[in-house]
């Protein structure tokens, strides 16, 4: 049995395309690189909805909390959207990030050369970018208590609690500069400390972390409004960016865009350390489920293959072999070989969302 266990949940539309791609260079590192992984394979979505009525059955969840990591692909399409609430696909993966307490998602925005010129910026200021936003994932507005639609005056109330404890801000702020310590050694804060009193215990419990712990990382807070303002101006000023639920919701979405395509954007959700010493986690693509071109061969894989190369980074220690697979990807890019998402440049080579997956094994191959 191998000691590296991964429960694919590949999900609706485009899901199971990328995720097919993915599977493959899992069996290329077992194969070429002697790392073996003990794979299972389940339901979550609208397909886990039509299978058993909810869109994460109970034995699914009990799986994902047994293994070292979740690779999960995308859920949701236009079919389930008469769907109560509490039955939409998404709620599946809500309830993944809940019950296995994956307080700290990982967003990174990394512009490859090639791309460069698909950024709404110009390539001057996005060429090189590289960032990391952390974005606390499991409570602030987003699960805060009371919440709701009530009758008061005669009218309609819509209601959300914004709430924090410190523990909640402590641990997030600690992933950001543990994380930050392996690249370049600086954290930026977001919030809305002028506005808002969770923002005012935000600012002071990351400062009384960093002043306890990690005094040798350089620390800055920045209200979240200036934040996205300097995001669009200036983006390669920030290194890991830290922040709350709601506003690291908007701002990984934005700094996203600065990278030129979804379908390019890995994503890492991290938890508490089990007993194996690995955290609890769960990586996906950023991109949604694509309904329109499900089938159709068109659909990029890459932002799936560096989901999984984060796993390898973050839950498996293998960060040699993830770089490995990053720059597979990115020489792929660079050689003009690109899917549909990618394709408005001249000369670039038109490949199916297979041929992408055979790129970047034939680029793995070369690497040896």
């Amino acid at each position: 049995m191998s000691d590296r266990s991964l429960l694919v949940l590949p999900g609706d539309g485009i899901g199971p395309e990328v995720m097919a791609e993915v599977l493959r260079i899992v069996e290329w590192f077992r194969d070429r690189r002697n790392l073996d992984f003990e794979v299972s394979e389940d339901l979550v979505g609208g397909c886990a909805y039509d299978m058993h009525g909810t869109p994460l059955a109970d034995a699914t969840m009990a799986k994902a909390q047994e293994v070292d990591a979740v690779l999960l692909g995308a859920v949701g399409g236009p079919k389930y959207d008469a769907l109560d609430f509490s039955v939409k696909p998404e709620r599946g993966l809500l309830r993944l990030r809940k019950e296995m307490d994956l307080f700290a998602n990982l967003r990174p925005a990394q512009c490859f050369d090639a791309l460069a010129d698909f950024s709404s910026l110009k390539r001057e200021v996005v060429a090189g970018l590289d960032i990391m936003i952390v974005r606390e994932l499991t409570s602030g507005v987003y699960f805060g208590e009371p919440r709701g639609i009530f009758e008061e005056g005669g009218e309609r109330v819509g209601l959300n609690t914004q709430r924090y404890t410190e523990s909640e801000i402590a641990r997030v702020a600690r992933a950001a500069f543990e994380l930050a310590r392996r690249r370049g050694n600086r954290v930026c804060s977001m919030e809305k400390a002028n506005v808002m009193e969770s923002g005012v215990l935000w600012r002071d419990v990351v400062q009384e972390v960093h002043d306890a712990d990690y005094a040798d990382v350089e620390l800055s807070h920045m209200y979240a409004d200036a934040g996205a303002m300097q995001l669009t101006r200036w983006p390669r000023q920030f290194d890991v960016i830290v922040t709350d639920n709601l506003f690291g919701d908007l701002l990984s979405d934005l700094a996203a865009m600065l990278t030129g395509s979804l379908g390019m954007l890995p994503s890492a959700s991290l938890g508490a350390p089990m007993a194996n010493g690995r955290p609890r986690a769960l990586y996906e693509p950023v991109h949604g489920s694509a309904p329109d071109i499900a089938g159709q061969g068109k659909a990029n894989p890459c932002a799936c293959i560096l989901s999984f190369a984060m796993a390898l980074r973050y839950s498996f220690d293998e960060r040699a072999e993830a770089d490995r697979l990053e720059r597979a990807v990115e020489s792929v890019l660079a050689k003009g070989i690109r899917s549909a998402d990618l394709l408005n440049v001249q000369g670039a080579t038109p490949a199916s969302t297979q041929a992408m997956g055979d790129a970047v094994i034939e680029e793995l191959d070369a690497s040896l």
